[in-house]
């Protein structure tokens, strides 16, 4: 039984504070600018070729000529998922009949591109209608339609308008009949269907959907050589690959019996979000504590400090405990948004602290990294340490970029920031009969189902202020208070609260017109990391709230390799300037400066100079060109 769920998502309305403000650049920038790519008329950018494939694909169904056929990766289909999903999000904040017509006639290509028994994927119907569901390894056909169905769900709460939820119910029927009705064996090799067919059972009721879901999460990892066998049957491939690496597509055991958090990064916690979500829609307690130690393996041993996982490029994957390298990381955007996504089911199981801490943790650094911050270059990898000359040259960092292209071949990364970014209120409100929760600080005013309303006032995450004014209905208001704020202060109406603090969460009694203040902690400060982890041994990172902090070139004479920050030295945030990185707040922090030398080694001691090292936040870098960059210093007495 789920403890609390997302507010839905119209129950939330942001205002001018920073998140408004993301949401406001999505739908102004991001959206036209996606939409631009996805037909192939954004210049300078990655061919996208989405639309026409949707069109090729209706035509090949009424038996016309398919134009120039599919083009581009076997997952295509998904970019114009997310893009849909993110426009439903962006309607219901800032309605535009435009861009619902322009919404509307995508949908309309879509529907035409599904087949008569209800399959739809634009590859499979181009060029390959006789390959359909014969590799599910690399087939990608099961990930598409989970996207699809995400955008289906979306588009029909925000408009009521259920031309794509028809589409998809008809194609989760024909997903039901293959799988269930006519037991074809298998299960993705890309988890994402399982989540989406969650979703559409919360939506619809559809039972179905439930009975899917179930059945590809129990029979992951039943049978070990199921893709094996699965290769040997065919004789195409779409990648090459390896069919035995059962780590890679988390294949290796039964779900309930997973332990550590392994191979794709994206994969996993896409995989583990729909395990949460249907332990809690069934009650499953072997699935539930499954579900928990994976995520203890990701956020005790396997998660970096800004939110992000996947340690190598190597498979997009985990590798193994405290193995965290900054320079090589790969902390693949979409990565970090499944995290979230993970976060916010964990917390529908059971109301903790640590999952508000990491959804926070990583929206504020590697999530909002991954975008350039007028919204139209993005990151599909996000290290901890860019070096330019080594980063993105070197074989060993060919992944880590210095700049933020404009597209990628394989764009799952840039319509999933929108998605998220536009849908940011179902994270940061849930709600359970008499209780709001507040999981994250979210300005704005949000709506509950016990007729409980509120608006919250906040300049975060640079202002630590956070003011809750009860506008309607009474009730429990639960507000999370982060980890890293060793002290707060709570006034109701003016005077120190009476609350209850329980698990990272203060709940406190109100009733309509009651004002709730939460002062958090502004003082910058320093984290280290565990021994265990190889690299950081003798390093800190400069941290602020929720913000965690780099030192980029741009601000220290070009040059960071040669700094290292006093240990115990000082640490002072600078005003707020606006006119800084779209409006942001620097570190100045006590360090020192080595001499560089021209020699490669020397046994000269270097000569150290005391210096004042700068730092923006990790969400900001790489928007002033190309740049040295660090997140964890040397540290020196």
């Amino acid at each position: 039984m789920k403890v609390q769920r997302q507010i839905p998502q119209n129950a939330y309305h942001a205002d001018d504070s920073f998140l408004g403000r993301y949401q406001k650049l999505i739908k102004q920038e991001v959206i036209p600018y996606q939409y631009q790519v996805l037909c192939d008329q954004a210049e300078g950018a990655e061919k996208s070729h989405v639309v026409a494939n949707f069109i090729n694909a209706g035509k090949a169904l009424r038996g016309e000529n398919p134009g120039d056929g599919f083009y581009g990766m076997v997952f295509q289909d998904s970019d114009a998922a997310k893009w849909l999903e993110a426009v439903a999000y962006s309607l219901t904040i800032f309605p535009d009949q435009e861009l619902e017509t322009t919404a509307d006639q995508l949908i309309e290509l879509i529907a035409q591109a599904q087949d008569t028994d209800g399959y739809l994927n634009t590859r499979f119907t181009i060029k390959d209608r006789d390959k359909r569901w014969t590799n599910l390894l690399e087939g990608h056909e099961l990930y598409c339609a989970g996207h699809m169905m995400e955008a289906a769900c979306a588009y029909y709460e925000a408009t009521g308008k259920d031309r794509l939820l028809k589409v998809m119910q008809k194609n989760a029927e024909h997903i039901y009949h293959i799988f269930i009705e006519e037991k074809k064996e298998g299960y993705p090799g890309h988890p994402e269907v399982e989540l989406a067919l969650m979703r559409m059972y919360h939506l619809t009721g559809d039972r179905h959907c439930l009975e899917l879901a179930e059945h590809f999460l129990n029979i992951r990892g039943i049978d070990r050589n199921f893709f094996k066998n699965e290769q040997k049957k065919r004789n195409w491939e779409v990648w090459g690959m390896d069919a035995g690496d059962l780590y890679y597509n988390q294949s290796f055991a039964p779900v309930r019996e997973q332990k550590d958090a392994v191979g794709h990064a994206v994969r996993a916690v896409y995989l583990y979000t729909a395990m949460a979500d249907l332990a809690s829609e069934t009650e499953d307690e072997e699935l539930q504590k499954a579900c928990r130690r994976l995520w203890e393996s990701i956020t005790r041993r396997r998660m970096y400090l800004t939110g992000g996982i996947g340690s190598t490029g190597i498979g997009e994957a985990f590798t193994e405990d405290y193995d965290l390298p900054g320079d090589t990381a790969y902390c693949e955007t979409c990565a970090s948004i499944g995290l979230m996504f993970f976060a916010s089911r964990m917390l529908e199981q059971d109301v903790r602290g640590e999952y508000a801490d990491v959804m926070e943790r990583a929206f504020y650094n590697t999530v909002l990294a991954g975008m350039q911050l007028d919204g139209k270059r993005f990151f599909y990898v996000n290290p901890l340490e860019c070096i330019p000359g080594i980063s993105g040259k070197a074989v060993t960092h060919s992944h880590d970029l210095t700049e933020r292209p404009k597209w990628y071949a394989c764009a799952c990364c840039p319509p999933n920031t929108a998605r998220l970014i536009s849908s940011i209120g179902k994270y940061a409100y849930g709600e359970n009969g008499q209780t709001a929760y507040c999981h994250l600080f979210a300005g704005g005013e949000a709506s509950f189902e016990n007729g409980m309303k509120l608006s919250c006032k906040t300049s975060y995450p640079y202002g630590f202020t956070v003011l809750y004014t009860i506008t309607a209905g009474n009730g429990q208001l639960a507000v999370h208070i982060p980890s890293w704020s060793s002290q707060y202060r709570i006034l109701v109406n003016g005077s120190d609260a009476k609350y209850t603090l329980q698990d990272g969460y203060v709940y406190l009694s109100v009733k309509e017109n009651d004002t709730v203040s939460i002062t958090l902690d502004d003082t910058p400060y320093t984290m280290y990391a565990s021994s265990r982890v190889p690299q950081l041994s003798g390093y800190a990172a400069v941290c602020r709230g929720p913000l965690v902090y780099c030192f980029e070139g741009a601000d220290n004479d070009q040059d960071v390799l040669s700094l290292s920050l006093k240990r115990g030295g000082s640490l002072t945030a600078e005003p707020f300037d606006k006119d800084l990185l779209n409006g942001t707040v620097r570190i100045t922090a006590e360090a020192v400066r080595r001499e560089t030398t021209e020699e490669l080694y020397t046994s000269a001691l270097p000569a150290m100079t005391p210096c004042t090292a700068v730092a923006i936040p990790y969400y900001t870098w790489c928007n002033r060109g190309e740049n040295q960059m660090r997140v964890w210093m040397n540290e020196i007495n």
